[in-house]
């Protein structure tokens, strides 16, 4: 499946059934800045959960932060107590396992989750630490030289745009 022909709408409503068989009543969803966060917006709202869901950054504890310092993403927030809780993290596009190390190091400055899972709406491979979704919407393989990350419109619809890096 050629990235081009990712439809992000469809591969959300995928992400939504996997979603809701990871949750219990007690399951608090976590985003990734920026489009892990949107996901879990939304899904909150489609899935009809009570409270407001939580948004994690990595920047702090990137292991790249020397040669990318501070991004210009959102902050943690995290509107519930992270000690004992059932963590769902999510995250658009999943890739070398770098950036969930570092947000799972962001959540325990906040406290020790009792179970911390990962959903992701594209799982495209070339880990680089042992890191593994517990449900992907989708795989797919991308060339090295190219990135892939959600984006969304004014009215909320989602897409993918892929950029060739520098």
């Amino acid at each position: 499946m050629s990235a081009l022909a990712l439809n992000a709408e469809a591969l959300y409503l995928e992400l939504l059934r996997g979603v809701r068989s990871l949750c219990t009543t007690h399951t608090r969803l976590v985003g990734i800045t920026s489009g892990g966060a949107w996901l879990a917006e939304r899904l909150q709202r489609d899935l009809a959960l009570t409270g407001e869901s939580g948004q994690v950054s990595s920047v702090m504890h990137r292991d790249d932060f020397a040669q990318r310092g501070l991004s210009a993403g959102g902050q943690t927030h995290l509107p519930f107590e992270v000690d004992g809780a059932d963590i769902l993290v999510l995250d658009d596009v999943l890739y070398t396992g770098r950036t969930i190390r570092a947000v799972l190091n962001e959540l325990f400055d906040y406290g020790r989750p009792a179970r911390v899972q990962l959903a992701v709406l594209v799982d495209r491979g070339g880990r680089q630490l042992p890191v593994q979704a517990d449900f992907a919407a989708a795989r797919v393989a991308l060339p090295e030289s190219q990135s892939l990350a959600l984006a969304r419109d004014t009215a909320g619809a989602f897409s993918f745009e892929v950029k060739n890096k520098a």
